[in-house]
């Protein structure tokens, strides 16, 4: 079975202190974890800027008879 290729993408974040205390409480504050928080963010500013990727639709299955 072919290993499938991971949608999600590892990276290092140089942030400082202060943001990271404030990303931190917001986390906590709306019960997320620190990574889930950060994501969010990430995808509504995308998203207010019009620039999140569309999703591909899938095709339906063919039955073949």
């Amino acid at each position: 079975m072919a290993k499938e290729k991971s949608k999600t993408k590892s990276f290092i974040l140089r942030i400082d202190g202060d943001t990271m205390d404030a990303i931190e409480a917001w986390a906590a504050d709306e019960f997320r974890s620190t990574n889930g928080q950060l994501q969010w963010i990430i995808t509504e500013a995308l998203r207010k800027a019009k620039r999140l990727p569309k999703k591909k639709r899938e095709e339906p299955e063919q039955i073949e008879e």
